[in-house]
């Protein structure tokens, strides 16, 4: 036995003495077995790992999640509340999905993703130049409401004696008084005799915010600004992108005091409870989306817009409008943007949107879009008044001569559409066609959201010859007879007023 491992030995030895000797082949024989041992020990710490996560896994469900533990007793039922909140989500997943492995994935992506931007931000060389808001002196005139606020709001066109038509516009989202018809000629008011009045909505521009404003609210203040400025006839509601939601509420609140209304892609509330499932799809589908969780968070943790809106627009910092208002455009809308002049415009209106650098009345704006507007867009639609139920109603229906009334709104509603928006998708204006069948709905094949309505002086046009057929221009001044004199008259009238001068003096006498 003695002599076996003896001969082993020796002949380890030499073979080790060999490898010495040798020198090349012992290295290669070297790092192979050093791959091998680390790929060894990377098995076993793998395995050790694994049997440690379940066994920290047996000892959290053993000693923390059962149901008498101080975890489950203190934590576990609130969190089992704020789940069930979060329940709703579960309809933007397939059929198929399980809602805890998805919803898991859905949030580790989304946190390798933020960390991978912070990252990429944190390290970005590249300098841009950033333009600051400027805010400008006050310049709006105001008037005085009944409740106490003050309204900012501007005049365009012919005064007010000599319109033949008045025109009043709430402004979108992140806009002001300021916007109006964006680029609409003065001469061209004039031409047609129209009257155009813009206001600031409360908490933008220079009007002051509104403690509990809803659609009805706003409509009346649009009927109080109406009577400030003297206009004493019907008028015009205007209505582009999320202002038309407050020409809405004029045809439903004031609408004895409106004459039509003029809608240019116009919006409607996402969640309109009378839309059907295939209206909502069509109308989704369309959005970027940044859009649909913007409106998401509008709807159901609206208290999370403030951050986002003080790092956006509320910044001091001018920014894209696209990234701001989470817009997709199109070709045309696209290249509108670009242009110098639409940049100015929009960066002053914006400047004027947020002078009192107030986040509240922005979030206002985006719930009232997205909640109950206290009314359908049905509403509107001409109607027979229903009359009460009953024999008595029955018998008056019967021997009763008068003529049955009618409800909804009775004037003119026009309404033109691009079908290349991609802020208000066509499929909106399809539901409004449907649930109000009189508005007129013109389509603009070839547009988008902006490019009919901003700095066209061809579409201004043909939008103020559709309302109001051929200009007329304005009213005439209202003056006085003026009929000539003649010189010998105005002798003989002279020596008239003598006579009668002389008379009075002799009777006085």
């Amino acid at each position: 036995m003695t002599e076996v491992n003896q001969a082993a030995f020796s002949s380890q030895y030499v073979g080790m003495e060999g490898n010495a000797i040798g020198g090349g082949g012992g290295g290669r024989g070297e790092a192979e077995d050093w791959k091998y041992h680390a790929a060894e020990f990377a098995k076993g710490v793998a395995e050790m790992s694994v049997e440690f996560g379940r066994g920290v896994r047996d000892v959290v469900k053993q000693s923390l999640l059962t149901k008498d533990s101080y975890f489950m007793r203190n934590i576990g039922e609130p969190c089992v509340k704020f789940c069930e909140r979060l329940r709703f989500l579960n309809e933007y997943l397939p059929e198929d999905r399980d809602p805890v492995h998805s919803w898991s994935v859905i949030l580790f992506v989304a946190v390798v993703a933020l960390a991978a931007l912070c990252i990429s931000t944190g390290h970005d060389t590249t300098t841009t130049l950033v333009k600051r808001l400027y805010i400008h002196p006050p310049s709006a005139r105001r008037i005085l409401l009944p409740d106490g606020r003050h309204l900012a709001y501007q005049e365009q066109g012919v005064s007010a004696d000599r319109a033949r038509f008045s025109m009043i516009s709430a402004h979108p989202f992140l806009s002001s008084r300021l916007a109006g018809i964006p680029g609409v000629k003065t001469s061209l008011l004039e031409e047609f005799g129209i009257r155009l009045v813009t206001y600031d909505l409360p908490g933008f521009g220079e009007s002051d915010p509104h403690p509990n404003r809803n659609l009805q609210s706003s409509a009346l203040d649009m009927l109080q600004l109406s009577y400030a400025v003297n206009v004493t006839e019907k008028f015009w509601v205007l209505g582009y992108s999320g202002g038309s939601m407050h020409a809405w509420a004029a045809l439903r609140y004031i609408p004895d005091r409106v004459a039509g209304a003029l809608m240019v892609a116009p919006v409607i509330n996402p969640y309109e409870p009378s839309m059907t499932k295939k209206e909502i799809s069509r109308i989704w589908e369309n959005w970027t989306s940044q859009r649909k969780l913007m409106y998401m968070l509008a709807r159901r943790f609206p208290s999370s817009l403030a951050f986002l809106y003080r790092r956006s627009f509320l910044s001091g910092n001018h920014g894209q409008i696209d990234k701001w208002l989470s817009l997709s455009v199109g070709k045309r809308d696209g290249a509108l943007i670009e242009e110098p002049t639409f940049e100015r415009f929009w960066q002053r209106d914006v400047e004027e949107s947020v002078r009192q650098r107030n986040v509240k009345p922005f979030v206002e704006e985006a719930v009232l879009q997205v909640s109950d507007w206290g009314f359908r867009l049905s509403d509107l639609k001409i109607q027979k008044k229903r009359q009460g139920k009953g024999i008595l109603h029955w018998l008056k229906s019967m021997y009763s001569q008068a003529e049955e009334e009618l409800t909804g709104f009775l004037g003119p509603i026009h309404i033109w559409q691009g079908m290349d928006d991609k802020v208000v998708p066509p499929s909106m204006i399809d539901f409004v066609q449907r649930v109000i069948p009189g508005a007129m709905v013109h389509k603009l094949l070839y547009d988008g959201h902006f490019t009919y309505f901003y700095f066209c002086n061809e579409c201004h046009k043909q939008i103020f010859t559709t309302l109001f057929g051929n200009p007329q221009g304005p009213l005439p001044d209202e003056v006085e007879d003026q009929t000539p004199i003649k010189i010998g008259q105005e002798n003989d009238a002279d020596e008239e007023e003598e006579e009668e001068d002389t008379l009075g003096d002799t009777a006085r006498d």
